[in-house]
């Protein structure tokens, strides 16, 4: 198998190794779902024993979580992107709550990360540490400048927070979240807006 497997192409580093074995678990995920992909399935994607496999990763819960952080950074990127530009703190949450609300459905790796075909485990997730952790540094990417408009890194912290459990809401029951991207927008801008122009200006 070692001088068969990985295609015939063994790879060159660890890093090399980790990597394939991320990509060939996506494709599994892709084409059995989360929860039916196995170590077996990664195994066979790339041509090598389970004890391989084992040797870059403990388990097959711990790849799918590298596969979904590489989705989500991509998707924080794209996210980004679409907020260039915008310094106001309100209107830049805001305008990325939409545009989370709006994608994040459609995005297989993000809705892996935030386990959003498991509502049970999605509630958990969304609001761990952790996860809470990962919206504070997504909200210092944005061109908002957050020192000048006098929020701390605790104040981030407890914004991420705010977002991550509001997020949860509306991409858990989007039948209960307004249909029209327009009517989101206006919803967000009276209840939330305030609040944010309230820190920032106290």
């Amino acid at each position: 198998m070692a001088k068969h497997g990985w295609g015939g192409r063994p790879p060159a580093s660890e890093a090399e190794a980790r990597q394939r074995i991320v990509d060939a678990t996506a494709r599994c995920v892709d084409r059995y779902g989360v929860t039916k992909t196995t170590l077996s399935d990664v195994a066979t994607e790339l041509g090598v024993t389970r004890q391989t496999v084992y040797r870059h990763f403990a388990r097959v819960s711990d790849i799918i979580a590298e596969v979904a952080a590489q989705g989500a950074d991509a998707f924080v990127d794209r996210l980004v992107a679409h907020l260039a530009g915008r310094t106001d703190p309100a209107d830049a949450v805001i305008e990325g709550m939409v545009f989370c609300i709006r994608t994040i459905p459609a995005e297989p790796r993000v809705s892996l990360l935030l386990r959003l075909d498991d509502s049970d485990a999605f509630a958990r997730g969304a609001t761990t540490e952790t996860t809470i952790a990962y919206g504070a540094r997504m909200l210092r990417r944005f061109a908002v400048d957050w020192t000048a408009a006098g929020l701390t890194d605790p104040d981030l912290h407890d914004l991420a927070e705010v977002i991550m459990r509001l997020l949860t809401s509306f991409l858990q029951h989007p039948g209960n979240a307004p249909q029209d991207e327009e009517r989101l927008r206006a919803l967000l801008n009276r209840w939330l807006a305030p609040a944010l122009r309230d820190v920032v200006v106290r």
